[in-house]
């Protein structure tokens, strides 16, 4: 990076931090260090919301998904508005009436201590394997531009992370993601209008998205109903509707920020900004990365983006025919480009069709080698399941953007991870603290005492997820994997406030029960079925519905009739 580049990265980041502390003056009790003392307006808490999912998976591996796979990933989200739709209706308002500190908390209300330990557990193993994933991706940045190990630049980025929750806590986390999330709007700005200004002169924007979609790059919408594709419409709007359902109903790091807020509609207003504004953002994001696709057309990328890997097997004997193969594959993509637009421009069908045929068998050329790329790095001792996706994006801002652009999209990355990783760790010492510690082995401490443990608490899922994050290099593509692995968890969650919430009958060792069946199944299938992930959070919800109702109706009432309980104090 230039100069220009490390003022415009070392001064947003700098001012993000600085605002929050300073906006987190006070957060000396439990409450107003884990819930800002309920005080939180809504653009405050959907701005957090907002930048707590845009983690760096987000800018990193959309684009690159995108790339390689067109922008039928925005699919995932459709199912998002339903959702928030239906937690402004229900979870929200019964939340702020049992003024809990957790999600978790609520359980042991409805339920029993079992079930919201099982619940709380269940969310330490989901989201702490998550932030992991989180970390991880800004280390990816930091290896590309200073070339250092990946081990080290996730070091670097955990501990500036953990240092920065511990102080400040959820007060100095939410304002901060306010101000992140206006550098990530102008770094995205940013870095589609120099894409499109780096085109040759003689493709317009509209022969861009022209050519995007003559190569399958802008196929936001696919219709085909089928179990093992991740993303097609009805995946989105059913699956993807139990996912957030789960995420924003059930997940205490999001969670956590709506009960921050100073009154029920606040909170309800704070989620349906996000209902309205995140299906756009993804939209816009993965369409960057389409227009980058089409930027490659006339400017010939490698045939890996992760350089390292690439400079390996460059010396090989094996890999000069795929080199071949990829340069003639190239031009042949080029020429058959240029011909496309000129056939579109006048309005020859027949012409257009032909060439269109041609560019889609040279894309495949590409493909073929970029494939054949990865699996000499794989049988040369690389990792398995080798995938350069994470990288596809990084490479174009490090070698095409210009002086002072390169720092603020490298600042709208780190942002955005130091959002969302603030915001996980924070939610994980909350429910360490409150739903665990608290409850079960320090009760009646004092306020003080519980400040304290949920610093400490902090300074642990750091490391915890420092430690995991080295993991991430073989989970291929960061934005799928960071879902699958919520995936997992996110149905038996699901399943456990559906019971709460819309089965009265239903006691404490049946919702229990249920979830270890619902856990069950999905690991079963996750295993030895190849079923969509976003299938899991159906699946997983209907096993544990279905289990605890057959529990309930149909075993011996006294056996697992439990009691109702109330938390201490």
């Amino acid at each position: 990076m230039r100069a220009l580049d490390w003022i415009v990265l070392v001064t947003s980041l700098v001012s993000i931090v600085l605002y929050g502390l300073y906006r987190a003056r006070g957060s000396n009790t439990v409450d107003r260090y884990l819930l800002a003392g309920r005080t939180m307006p809504w653009y405050a808490m959907a701005l957090s919301i907002m930048a707590t999912q845009a983690s760096a998976v987000t800018f990193i591996s959309t684009t690159g998904q995108s790339y390689v796979d067109g922008m039928r990933f925005v699919q995932a989200y459709f199912g998002l508005p339903i959702a928030m739709v239906v937690i402004c209706a229900t979870v929200v308002p019964a939340f702020a009436r049992a003024r809990v500190y957790t999600a978790y908390e609520y359980l042991e209300q409805r339920f029993d201590t079992k079930t919201r330990a099982l619940a709380s557990v269940i969310f330490l193993c989901q989201r702490g394997l998550s932030a992991g994933i989180t970390i991880y991706a800004p280390a990816i940045v930091l290896s590309i531009i200073l070339g250092w190990p990946e081990r080290a630049t996730t070091m670097l980025v955990g501990a500036t992370v953990v240092t920065y929750t511990v102080i400040g806590g959820i007060k100095a986390v939410t304002w901060s993601d306010v101000q992140q999330m206006g550098i990530i709007c102008l770094g995205l700005v940013a870095a589609l209008v120099t894409v499109v200004v780096l085109l040759p002169s003689s493709v317009s924007f509209g022969d861009a998205v022209f050519l995007a979609g003559a190569a399958g790059r802008l196929n936001a919408v696919t219709t085909n109903f089928d179990w093992n594709d991740r993303f097609n419409i009805w995946s989105g709007l059913i699956g993807s509707t139990f996912l957030f359902l789960s995420y924003f109903g059930c997940d205490q790091s999001q969670v956590q920020r709506y009960l921050t807020g100073r009154s029920i509609s606040e909170s309800r207003l704070s989620l349906l900004f996000n209902a309205v504004a995140k299906i756009p953002m993804q939209f816009f994001i993965l369409f960057i990365g389409a227009m980058v696709f089409v930027f490659h057309v006339f400017v010939q990328p490698p045939v890996l983006f992760q350089h390292a890997e690439l400079a390996r097997i460059e010396r090989m004997e094996a890999f000069q025919p795929v080199a071949q193969q990829y340069s003639r594959a190239f031009d042949d993509r080029q020429k058959a480009a240029l011909a496309l637009v000129e056939a579109h421009r006048a309005g020859d069908r027949a012409a257009a069709a032909r060439r269109a045929g041609e560019y889609r068998m040279a894309q495949e050329g590409i493909d073929q080698a970029r494939t054949r790329a990865a699996e000499l790095v794989e049988q040369t001792g690389g990792e398995k399941g080798f995938s350069d996706t994470n990288y596809i994006f990084l490479s174009f801002v490090t070698r095409y953007l210009p002086a002072g652009l390169v720092g603020l999209v490298i600042a709208v990355v780190l942002a955005a991870t130091m959002s969302a990783s603030s915001g996980e760790i924070n939610s994980l010492a909350t429910v360490s603290v409150i739903d665990l510690y608290k409850r079960y082995f320090r009760r009646g401490a004092s306020d003080r005492h519980y400040l304290l443990a949920s610093r400490w608490a902090t300074l642990f899922w750091g490391a915890y997820a420092v430690a995991f994050a080295g993991w991430g290099k073989k989970l291929g593509s960061l934005i799928v994997a960071v879902n699958v692995v919520g995936s997992l968890f996110y149905g038996s969650l699901l399943g456990c406030f559906v019971l709460a919430f819309g089965f009265r009958r239903v006691r404490g060792t049946a919702a229990f029960l249920g979830m270890l069946a619902g856990e069950a199944v999905v690991f079963w299938i996750f295993f030895f079925r190849n079923i969509s992930y976003l299938w899991y959070n159906v699946i997983g919800c209907v096993v544990v519905v279905g289990t605890a109702l057959a529990i309930t109706y149909l075993a011996p009432r006294a056996t697992f009739a439990t009691p109702r309980t109330q938390p201490p104090g």
